[in-house]
């Protein structure tokens, strides 16, 4: 008995003892489990914002946020006889929505009510559209504590141009370690585009899934903003279609073209091809931003304008050129791609026929002894800087200085003339040419032309920036203007075989070694064309530049880059606004209405024609005409194209 009065007594001391404990806990630290016991229960969940549209210029959408839904059901939450009541039509609405038998989904709906499933997937990834017809459903159009239906949406980011200007709109991507890569637009404006994140409030059920707890959210997310660029979706497209084409054609490795308004700076193209395993291509990498090389035969303008500004040189002066080849400490070589040379020819010749022994010369025998005139005349054109542009990985150009023991040698110099040592980035050295396009002024490239909320007026507006206000004097630009013009209208320029007669381009043409001081390597090669149009009055500068192309098919910048250059040039030309000048003859044969007689006008061409087809156009214009013999007009005074009025004598002789 004793001691089963010492068993009681210890029990009754327990349960006293357990009791005060839990007082204690229950008035003293209470809050503090509480707390602990919903934040294993209960959660704040992140709902991500929608960003911001990303708009061409002409408010076509290159990149939006789409809504997609996940629809699911709690099973344990209606009871059986209600499920029974509304199986059959919930099932077949199911079934026609989801395009899925009818029986898989009844046996999928069955086992989650035996299971007593809190958190039944119903399906995932649905439109708005699919969303609403399943809320209208029988069951799940009640409300949530009564049918169990539970929805909730993430937004996935579409691209309606599909792969074109792919890397230049660009991602944000989630990291496997944290943190997130920013690529494009989409990654210099994120802080623009994100928006403000939301928050629903969940709870943890069996299994350790999370399921919402309201139907509404705690903190609605708050939309980003929009960012309107500069692309062109016409042109984007010209241009990806004519470089796809010429890639395929070349069975190429890499290629870019960017399409930059003269005036403005803005890039209205940028496409960016890399052949795949199997030989397709796509918007691999940015290459016309990120990659650096050496440019070729078109950084020979920049020589070219060193040279004519230091007053070294001038467009007629005489260099001879001999057999087509250098040599430099034995072993180097310089040599012209036309075998034998060319001979003594004029610098601005020597600049159109792309002749490499030509330009060396000019640079070596001018500057050999000073180095440093010629790199700081460079330098002082900005070609040594980055452009400091808002999307990320842009490459650095190389310039070697000769204040750096460490990069410089004795071959550099004449090197460099001609565009090796040297390395740009495509949308670089369209830049350069811009600026000679733009008479001297060199604009920053521009992607971006305003950021806005949603229905309002504009938030922030970009406008362009000047990165250097004078290239060089403007007899420099006129000079090299007339070379480039030459280039592609003269019949030995390297780009005669672009030449159009009812669009005048120029630029210069670009190829590139590759490999070359590798012995492991065959060689390969860089073919690019650079240049502006209308000559006359540039409206776009283009660049183009093709690796790797297929070496028994082409590889020469004319050959390989500039159809492209004209292809692209030709199909923007073709949809400009054109002002047509109409001779006053024209004016005449086009209205038989027009009973006013012109007061003056211009002289047509009327070689060739017969007496009577002269007198035809002539006479109703109202001028004196006198025709000496009977056979065709062979002279005419005035000339064609010539003014006159009524009152001048036009003489026709055979």
């Amino acid at each position: 008995m004793n001691r089963s009065y010492f068993v009681a007594f210890g029990l009754i001391l327990f349960s006293f003892i357990l009791i005060a404990k839990l007082i204690q806990i229950q008035f003293s630290e209470g809050d503090k489990y509480r707390e602990i016991a919903s934040k294993r229960t209960l959660k704040k969940d992140i709902i991500k914002p929608s960003r911001g549209n990303i708009f061409a210029d002409d408010g076509s959408i290159l990149a939006t946020s789409m809504a997609r839904y996940e629809v699911r059901w709690d099973a344990a939450v209606p009871s059986k006889s209600l499920y029974q009541k509304y199986k059959k039509e919930l099932v077949n609405g199911l079934s026609e929505i989801l395009n899925r038998s009818k029986k898989s989904i009844s046996n999928k709906l069955d086992k989650g009510v035996r299971d007593r499933h809190r958190y039944l997937l119903i399906a995932r990834d649905l439109t708005y559209s699919e969303k609403i017809k399943i809320k209208q459903l029988p069951l799940f159009k009640l409300p949530s504590y009564k049918g169990g239906l539970i929805i909730e949406h993430k937004m996935v980011r579409e691209h309606p141009l599909g792969k074109m200007a792919e890397r230049t709109v660009g991602r944000v991507a989630e990291e496997p370690k944290g943190g997130y890569k920013l690529v494009g637009l989409e990654g210099a404006f994120s802080q623009y585009l994100e928006g403000e994140a939301g928050q629903r409030l969940k709870q943890k059920i069996a299994g350790g899934q999370w399921k919402p707890i309201n139907d509404v959210n705690e903190k609605e997310p708050t939309e980003g903003y929009n960012v309107h660029t500069t692309i062109n979706v016409n042109i984007q497209d010209i241009a990806h279609s004519a470089l796809l084409e010429q890639m395929e054609n070349f069975k190429a490795d890499h290629g870019t073209v960017v399409v930059m308004e003269t005036k403005t700076g803005k890039i209205k193209a940028i496409a960016n091809l890399g052949k795949t395993k199997v030989g397709t291509y796509y918007e691999k990498l940015n290459y016309a931003v990120g990659e650096s090389h050496e440019p070729g035969s078109t950084f020979k303008l920049m020589s070219m304008i060193a040279a004519l500004e230091d007053k070294v040189i001038d467009q007629n002066t005489l260099i001879p050129t001999g057999n087509g080849e250098l040599t430099f400490f034995g072993k180097y070589k310089v040599r012209d791609s036309k075998k034998g040379g060319y001979g003594t020819i004029t610098a601005a010749k020597i600049f159109e026929v792309s002749s490499n022994t030509g330009m060396v010369k000019i640079i070596h025998e001018n500057y050999s002894k000073n180095p440093k005139k010629f790199v700081n005349r460079l330098y002082n054109m900005r070609v040594n800087k980055q452009l400091g542009l808002p999307i990320r990985g842009e490459g650095i150009p190389k310039i070697p200085h000769p204040d750096d023991k460490k990069d410089w040698d004795q071959l550099d110099l004449p090197w460099m003339a001609y565009g090796y040592g040297v390395s740009m980035t495509p949308l670089q050295t369209l830049t350069f040419y811009n600026a000679i396009a733009n008479n001297g002024v060199m604009l920053k490239p521009r992607f971006i032309e305003k950021i806005e909320s949603f229905g309002q007026s504009s938030n922030q507006a970009f406008s362009q920036i000047i990165l250097n206000p004078s290239l060089c004097s403007q007899s420099t630009i006129d000079k090299v203007k007339k070379m480039m013009f030459n280039v592609v209208d003269k019949k030995w320029g390297t780009a005669h075989n672009i030449r159009d007669s009812e669009l005048a381009m120029a630029g210069k043409t670009g190829t590139c070694q590759l490999d070359y001081n590798r012995k492991d390597k065959e060689v390969q090669y860089v073919a690019s064309f650079v240049g502006y149009f209308p000559a006359e009055k540039p409206e776009y500068s283009c660049i183009v530049v093709i690796h790797r192309p297929d070496k028994k098919i082409g590889y020469y910048g004319s050959t390989v880059a500039a159809p492209v250059f004209k292809k692209i040039a030709k199909k923007i030309y073709n949809s400009l606004p054109k002002t047509i000048y109409i001779k006053s003859e024209q004016i005449y044969q086009l209205s038989s209405k027009v009973k006013a007689i012109p007061s003056e006008g211009v002289v047509s061409d009327l070689k060739g024609m017969t007496k009577i087809e002269a007198l035809s156009i002539l006479e109703p214009m109202g001028p004196k005409v006198e025709i000496k013999g009977k056979s065709k007009v062979k002279k005419q005074s005035p000339n064609a194209g010539a003014s006159f009025n009524i009152y001048q004598k036009i003489t026709l002789k055979p």
